[in-house]
């Protein structure tokens, strides 16, 4: 029960459309500035900040400081962790499925 409390904010960061588009940017580009994160948005920088910090909280971002600025990486192993999960939810289902469909069939 831990394991789903603890899955809960990640999913709740992850159910904003800016912020999956946050994460799938910084998959593919590496860690990134504010300024370069920015360019892909229509939405201000302190917007974005915003967006960071809730995903930050969930332990997906982390930043850190190269000169006097702030780069933003994803945190691998926390969206390792998740998708574990939804691999977990999914093979309950096809399970309770099965059973479901093994009883109809009867």
């Amino acid at each position: 029960m831990a394991e789903l409390t603890d899955s809960a904010s990640v999913f709740a960061a992850l159910g904003d459309e800016t912020r999956l588009r946050l994460v799938a940017r910084l998959s593919n580009d590496g860690p990134l500035s504010i300024t370069q994160l920015t360019a892909d948005f229509d939405i201000s920088r302190q917007a974005i900040t915003k967006h960071l910090q809730v995903m930050e909280s969930a332990g997906l971002v982390r930043s850190m400081q190269q000169g006097r600025e702030s780069l933003w990486q994803l945190e691998q192993k926390r969206l390792a962790a998740a998708r574990r999960r939804l691999q977990t939810i999914s093979a309950q289902w096809d399970q309770t499925l099965g059973r479901l469909k093994r009883f109809v069939e009867r």
